[in-house]
């Protein structure tokens, strides 16, 4: 059985939300991240990385939630476009446009907004502007279409949902002001029933909430550089 090896952040969420969408039976493995679970020897055979998700299914490991989504879509079969070269390079540049662009700018966002000790000024300014372009670029893409493929829902739109729900909290509380047409297309995945056993699942665990001094050790280990 495929095991995934989770946090209620929003990377693993994607994946929850894909294997809530098939239908397809896994195991749930929590790792409190803010307890520093995720920097243990066991999970790092997992994920070298040490970030959640990871997944295994047998003896196979997969890490990077966009490379586990495409694993299981191969796998699985489902919520792909019609499998076309042209097809393909659109769903596979989305993907990696959402990894390499929404997903790192967003949390430094969150970071230096919400985390980082002064002065941030400048961080602030650079990761808010770039977190801001790149949702201003998906805001473009879905003016005239239901979702990021067009009218099909795919793995594509999964990706980004883990991310576009916390919008608010990345970009401020009147983000939707300005990304109108985001807002619709998450409105709809947040009304599908996938998507609310998806939310759903962190009640299973009492994972630790508290910012305390101990969890800026294992979530943030180069500040320890500041003090030497």
């Amino acid at each position: 059985m495929l095991k995934l090896y989770y946090h209620p952040s929003p990377n693993p969420l994607k994946i929850a939300l894909y294997l809530e969408e098939t239908g397809t039976p896994y195991e749930l493995i929590g790792v409190d991240t803010r307890k520093g679970e995720q920097h243990s020897a066991a999970f790092k055979t997992i994920n070298p990385n040490g970030k959640t998700p990871a997944m295994t299914d047998g003896d196979i490991r997969i890490f990077d939630s966009n490379a586990i989504l495409i694993y299981l879509a191969e796998k699985i079969g489902q919520f792909v476009p019609e499998n076309t070269p042209e097809n393909k390079a659109e769903m596979y540049s989305w993907l990696m446009f959402i990894a390499t662009g929404i997903g790192p700018y967003c949390g430094q966002a969150v970071h230096f907004k919400h985390f980082a000790p002064e002065p941030k000024e400048y961080a602030v300014n650079r990761y808010d502007f770039e977190a801001w372009r790149h949702w201003l670029i998906i805001e473009e893409r879905l003016t005239n279409q239901l979702y990021m493929m067009g009218d099909q829902y795919t793995i594509v739109d999964m990706s980004l949902w883990g991310w576009a729900r916390v919008i608010p909290f990345i970009l401020g509380a009147d983000a939707w002001e300005k990304l109108p047409n985001v807002k619709r297309w998450l409105d709809s995945i947040n009304a599908r029933p996938a998507a609310q056993r998806a939310e759903a699942l962190k009640a299973q665990f009492q994972f630790k909430t508290e910012m305390d001094e101990e969890a800026r050790k294992v979530l943030f280990p180069g500040n320890a550089r500041l003090a030497s």
